[in-house]
């Protein structure tokens, strides 16, 4: 009988599989070394890249700017009651409160997506297309993109306050007085629960108003420049009035939203109903809509 060898073939095949252990255990923890510092090195790529977006202003091309501009309509001064007194009016919208404003433009569409995306760099909107109204967007990150736009175009755009969008939606001075913006019938003029199948659609598809405004009824809620209070008509001022900080925009706060949306019933869609949304909320169902300085 043979002797057996300290190194048989099974002691060889260990070593050897120890060997290869090893082995795979250096270049998995270089790989992992060189894991380690490259997400680091691209991470501080990203951020640059980020501070340096953030001081960018973009150029709106000319044929979208002049689009801009030419679909801003004109809102003559005038008066009318802010506020209901219906029998499905809540304590939020009375009392009726008479109110004068001064003259404005308002847009005649929401705002839309391309136009957010060319001045921003990004859009995160729910049912993407162009030409449907911008949501999913932050009443600050608004504030940041009309800052830029007013960079861009020279004028002076902001959102509108809660009167002046109510007093544009009622029909300003051309007013018939609709339960709806611009008609009796709702599915005439809004995107709602009944038709909308859930989603917001491109603007301008539905009747306009008596000044020619698209979607004041339906389709997305619309940020307003206003605090939301629930007793603000009982205390706000006669002339142009306005709840909150224009100074001290940057403050966390309950923002006014106004006209309904696709998800809503035909009650919640009256002309006079309101809601509120903090300013830093991010909803699919809520949009904006722009006012420009007639100055």
């Amino acid at each position: 009988m043979s002797k057996t060898s300290p190194f048989s073939k099974t002691s060889l095949r260990s070593l050897f599989s120890i060997s290869l252990v090893c082995s795979f255990l250096s270049v998995s923890m270089m790989a992992k070394s060189e894991l380690i510092t490259e997400p680091a090195a691209t991470e501080t790529k990203n951020v640059a890249q980020k501070k340096s977006d953030h001081s960018i202003t973009k150029v709106l091309p000319k044929p979208m700017l002049d689009k801009l501009i030419s679909n801003m309509v004109f809102v003559e001064a005038g008066g009318f009651s802010l506020g209901s007194d219906s029998p499905l009016a809540r304590k939020r919208e009375q009392p009726v409160r008479p109110v004068t404003l001064d003259a404005f433009y308002i847009g005649k569409y929401e705002l839309t997506q391309d136009i957010f995306e060319q001045v921003m760099g990004w859009n995160y909107s729910y049912f993407q297309c162009g030409n449907c109204p911008v949501n999913n967007v932050s009443w600050f990150n608004m504030q940041l993109f009309i800052k830029r736009l007013n960079a861009i175009t020279g004028k002076k755009f902001s959102l509108p306050t809660e009167a002046q969008w109510a007093y544009a939606a009622k029909g300003g001075t051309k007013s018939k007085g609709y339960q709806y913006s611009g008609s009796d019938t709702l599915n005439d003029v809004a995107w709602f629960a009944d038709n909308a199948k859930n989603k917001s659609h491109p603007v301008g598809l539905k009747q306009p108003n008596e000044l020619g405004l698209y979607d004041m009824t339906g389709n997305v809620w619309e940020f307003c420049l206003d605090d939301m209070s629930r007793h603000a008509y009982s205390r706000v001022e006669s002339h142009n009035p306005f709840i909150g900080q224009k100074d001290n925009l940057k403050r966390k706060a309950m923002k006014v939203i106004r006209g309904g949306g696709y998800e809503f019933s035909a009650t919640e869609n009256l002309v006079f109903m309101r809601d509120g949304a903090t300013n830093n909320v991010r909803m699919a169902d809520i949009g904006y809509r722009l006012v420009m300085s007639k100055d």
